[in-house]
């Protein structure tokens, strides 16, 4: 006897709203990754206080073609000034 009852639902998935995600193999954005990565460690993952570091890690990502160019309005950080250390694109 089987235990699938006919009143479950199955699964479907779908894709994501804004295609793939593709990952950095080559690790271009991964030095910009680690500084968001230890500022939430630091801030107890409290996001907010690392809104900076996200946005460098986004505009890395935009900039080697990991993801599709975004309006910083879109994504919620049109407010955040990058400083010249949080430009770099991931090489440390």
């Amino acid at each position: 006897m089987s235990s699938f009852t006919f009143s479950n639902k199955v699964f479907t998935p779908s894709p994501p709203d804004k295609g793939s995600f593709p990952l950095d193999h080559e690790g271009q954005c991964k030095g910009v990754m680690l500084k968001y990565m230890f500022c939430l460690n630091d801030h107890r993952n409290n996001n907010s206080e690392c809104r900076e570091q996200i946005k460098a890690y986004l505009q890395c990502r935009m900039e080697n073609n990991l993801m599709a160019k975004e309006d910083w309005a879109k994504l919620g950080l049109s407010d955040i000034e990058l400083s010249n250390q949080g430009k770099v694109s991931g090489t440390d």
